[in-house]
C-alpha cells in the first residue's frame, strides 16, 4: 500500500533513534525501535495508535492485541497496558504515530458525525482494526505538515479533525463516541478508573468506589472488567507497581521506601508482585533499565 510506505517513510525521517519523540504537532508523538523489546508497561490514554511498520502486542488484563502495518488502536480510557515490540531490523524498525484526543474536538464532532450503522458489541476499552484508505490518506497529510511549519497552524487542526472524523464514521465510531459520554455504564467506569488514579496510593475499598460512581459493587466489577479486563484491584495494582517502578528509576529511592511510597504495607508482597509483572525483582529491573541501551 503506498500511502502507508509514505507514512513509514515520513516518520522515519522525523525520528533519528529508538524511543519516543514529541513533534511541531501538539498530540501527535512518533516511535521507533529498530530491534524487538522486552515487555514495557505504560499507561496508555485516550489516543489512536497507528503502526506504519514492523509489528507489536499489546498486552491489557488477560487479552492481547496484535499491530501489524496499517493497524490502528483506538483507546478510550486511561489504561494500565504492557507492549512488546516483536518485529523490528536495523533495517527495518518498527514505526508507529500516537495521536491523542483532544476532548473538545472530539465532542463537538460527535454531535455532527451520524453514528454508524453497526455499534461494537464489546465494550472493552481498546481495539484494534484495520485503517482504511481514507484514514491513512488524512494520517499522511497530517504527517506533511511537519515540514511545513507556515501552513501547520492553519492546516494542522483541519487534518486532525479529518482524522477524528474519519474514526467516528467507522466501524469504531461507537467506541469513539464512549470517550465524551456522561451517562451510562461506561461512563460510571470511567468515574472509577479516574477515582482510582487519583487515590493509587491508598487502600482501595469496592464498596466506596462503588459509592463514589452510584453502581453496586457487584455491577462494579462485572463492568469494569468488562472495560478493562481487569477488576479494580489488578487495575490499581498495576498502576502502584509502575508508580514504584518510576519512582526508583527516576528519583533513586530503594525498594522498601517505593514499596510503601506507592501503598503496600508488606515490601516482600511489593517484591513479589513486581518481579511477576515486570518479569524480574526491583533491582536488577533497575538496573537492566539504567543499563547500556536501555
Amino acid at each position: 500500500m503506498q500511502t502507508l510506505a509514505e507514512i513509514a517513510a515520513w516518520i522515519d525521517r522525523h525520528i533519528a533513534k529508538d524511543g519516543f519523540q514529541a513533534t511541531t504537532i501538539e498530540r501527535l508523538t512518533l516511535a521507533r525501535s529498530s530491534t524487538v523489546t522486552m515487555p514495557m508497561p505504560s499507561v496508555y490514554r485516550p489516543l489512536l495508535c497507528l503502526v506504519a511498520q514492523g509489528r507489536k502486542d499489546i498486552t491489557l488484563g488477560d487479552r492481547v492485541f496484535r499491530y501489524g502495518p496499517g493497524r490502528y488502536g483506538i483507546v478510550t480510557h486511561d489504561l494500565p497496558v504492557t507492549g512488546q515490540v516483536v518485529e523490528a531490523t536495523p533495517d527495518k524498525p518498527y514505526l508507529c504515530l500516537y495521536l491523542d484526543f483532544d476532548a473538545v474536538m472530539l465532542g463537538q464532532l460527535a454531535l455532527r458525525v451520524l453514528p454508524p450503522p453497526e455499534a461494537p458489541a464489546q465494550p472493552i476499552g481498546k481495539t484494534v482494526s484495520d485503517a482504511d484508505e481514507e484514514l491513512l490518506d488524512a494520517v499522511l497529510r497530517l504527517l506533511r505538515l511537519l515540514d511545513d511549519p507556515a501552513a501547520l497552524p492553519v492546516l494542522g487542526p483541519l487534518a486532525e479533525q479529518e482524522i477524528v472524523y474519519r474514526l467516528l464514521a467507522g466501524p469504531d465510531g461507537a467506541r469513539m463516541r464512549r470517550i465524551t459520554s456522561s451517562q451510562g455504564r461506561l461512563a460510571q467506569v470511567g468515574r472509577a478508573i479516574a477515582w482510582i488514579g487519583q487515590h493509587t496510593r491508598e487502600r482501595l475499598s469496592i464498596d466506596r468506589l462503588a459509592a463514589e460512581v452510584g453502581l453496586s459493587p457487584s455491577s462494579l466489577h462485572e463492568h469494569f472488567r468488562a472495560v478493562t479486563a481487569m477488576t479494580p484491584l489488578q487495575f490499581q495494582k498495576q498502576l502502584r507497581l509502575q508508580d514504584a517502578r518510576s519512582l526508583m528509576l527516576v528519583e533513586g529511592i530503594d525498594t522498601t521506601t517505593a514499596a510503601l511510597r506507592v501503598g503496600y504495607e508488606s515490601p516482600s508482597q511489593f517484591s513479589r508482585e513486581y518481579r511477576r509483572y515486570f518479569g524480574a525483582p526491583p533491582a536488577r529491573d533497575i538496573a537492566r533499565l539504567r543499563g547500556p541501551g536501555s
